[in-house]
């Protein structure tokens, strides 16, 4: 059997239930469909009073330094936060404090975000992709926004939605090899195409 790639998600949202994590379970579950992946979720909300005390890596508990050693030893991060104030979760920054500087050069990043309207779209662009270029990840070309209008309660029920979040998948699919995807992963050279 091939080395599956160990991708891992983290969903910004502060409460259960969550837009954010459902668009992250999306995600994961199209891109589960697409290749062998091991996954790894962290949500935000479920260690938020551990992260909100530490001022240092150091003074973080041992199950939010595992999260941390995970997010920094992925093959693929997938990350989504809901939008407050024009931007992500001030928590959602404190997290990614919290990881080395140099921890995922490299490392291919699929954006995302969820906020109340369209006009929040341009998150992904203007807020999620610096932040990543600072830790010079190869943040990948299609993001995945959504707005309230794209769910009947917490479901999806917008098929453009849908849509996007395959697109994203599809478009992610040539890009993974070029980060920590090992050599011996099975479609390495399918990928590389």
């Amino acid at each position: 059997m091939g080395k599956r790639l160990k991708v891992v998600a983290v969903s910004g949202g502060l409460q259960r239930p969550s837009r954010t994590l459902v668009v992250v379970e999306r995600l994961l579950a199209a891109l589960g469909d697409a290749l062998p992946i091991d996954t790894h979720l962290v949500e935000l909300g479920q260690i938020a009073s551990s992260l909100a005390g530490a001022v240092q890596r150091s003074q973080v508990p041992a199950d939010v330094a595992a999260h941390i050693e995970t997010i920094e030893s992925a093959d693929l991060l997938i990350v989504a936060s809901p939008v407050y104030r024009g931007s992500y979760t001030g928590l959602f920054k404190h997290l990614f404090d919290l990881v080395h500087h140099e921890a995922l050069i490299d490392v291919p990043v699929l954006l995302a975000a969820t906020g109340g309207s369209d006009r929040h779209a341009l998150v992904i662009d203007h807020q999620l992709r610096p932040l990543f270029s600072f830790f010079q990840t190869r943040t990948l070309p299609i993001g995945v926004y959504a707005s309230e209008a794209d769910f009947n309660g917490y479901a999806i029920s917008n098929p453009a939605l849908e849509e996007r979040v395959a697109l994203a998948v599809t478009r992610a699919l040539p890009w993974l090899h070029a980060g920590r995807l090992p050599a011996s992963f099975p479609q390495a050279a399918t990928l590389a195409a």
